[in-house]
């Protein structure tokens, strides 16, 4: 794949994009989530030579994707964060989400977008796109410890904001 073999690279994209457009739609990307990862594919590709072998290959392509959302939802001016983060269409769920009923999903996808971004970031990362959590430190740039002491408060966020639910320890 790095020698520029495009079959290659075919394959990969065919494999990551579903889970690269869940990752740009939950970081806020909305209905521009495919141009994120059109652009992500692209910046991607002509940066294979950076990337290590013997890495995995997901955790450094949705580092870029993290990164072009994070750079597109900068670059607007003329809609609020808020507006962005309510367009989550059914299409991005799990199966297992599809589990639970209509209720308590919106009810915990709202008690999630009133996080910070910190805390809504990491637990978008671990349990939307269930990510490990050396995966998602790589996807947001930060260190392994500073995921698993975000992921801590956002739960306990979470926990506060649905104490009749049950939350994920």
């Amino acid at each position: 794949m790095r020698g520029g073999d495009s079959t290659a690279y075919g394959e990969l994209v065919l494999r990551h994009a579903p889970v690269a457009k869940r990752t740009a739609v939950l970081l806020g990307a909305g209905s521009e989530a495919d141009d994120v990862v059109q652009e992500s594919f692209v910046k991607a590709y002509r940066a294979l030579g950076s990337f290590r072998s013997g890495s995995a290959f997901r955790p450094w392509l949705l580092r870029i994707v993290a990164n072009e959302t994070r750079n597109l939802v900068r670059s607007r001016s003329r809609r609020s964060r808020r507006e962005e983060l309510s367009v989550l269409p059914e299409f991005v769920l799990d199966p297992a989400d599809h589990a639970l009923s209509t209720e308590r999903r919106d009810e915990l996808l709202e008690a999630l977008k009133a996080l910070p971004e910190q805390y809504r970031l990491v637990v978008t990362c671990r349990y939307l796109l269930d990510l490990d959590e050396q995966e998602t430190a790589t996807v947001l740039g930060w260190p392994r410890g500073t995921v698993k002491s975000r992921l801590h408060r956002a739960l306990g966020r979470l926990r506060t904001q649905l104490p009749d639910k049950e939350v994920q320890r």
